[in-house]
């Protein structure tokens, strides 16, 4: 795993969302598991030719945001793609915009999906400040998916934590 921290400005996403928790993340049942009931529903119903105004078709954004707390309480979930403008979107996607931010970014893989995933999220989560270069700021963070995760046995994709710095 590789890491930098780095600088972004903000970036328009359209998308469609749910609220959930980590502990729901994790379970087997898809009634549960809200994240990956919705990555299906966006995957399966080919929702991302729907958006308009795509910025780079077939990179997807995987955003954590409105935090209740910490990585602990609930959050918001959204998958989606970058935008260049929230013009004509259609009824069933939700607009969401990605703060001006510092952001520590972890470059990880190749490895299998989800088992990639779910690990780099929990050594994310034993991290402390120093490690990620600040604090926390629980604001948004969000993962990319490009052409490096098409190989589902071999993903490599980015993870952006928002910091305080």
């Amino acid at each position: 795993m590789q890491k930098i921290t780095t600088f972004l400005p903000e970036i328009k996403l359209v998308g469609i969302t749910t609220r959930t928790n980590n502990k729901a993340m994790f379970e087997r049942d898809p009634s549960i598991n809200k994240i990956a009931a919705l990555v299906q529903k966006y995957f399966h119903n080919g929702l991302s030719a729907k958006i308009t105004n795509r910025q780079k078709p077939a990179t997807t954004f995987c955003v954590y945001t409105d935090y209740e707390s910490d990585h602990h309480g609930d959050f918001t979930y959204f998958i989606g793609e970058e935008v260049s403008s929230f013009d004509n979107i259609p009824d069933e996607f939700t607009p969401l915009t990605l703060p001006t931010q510092n952001y520590a970014k972890f470059t990880n893989g190749p490895g299998p999906m989800p088992d990639i995933c779910i690990d780099l999220w929990q050594h994310i989560w034993q991290m402390n400040p120093k490690d990620f270069g600040a604090p926390r700021s629980y604001q948004t963070d969000f993962e990319i998916y490009d052409e490096r995760a098409h190989d589902h046995k071999n993903v490599v994709f980015d993870v952006f934590i928002g910091i305080d710095a």
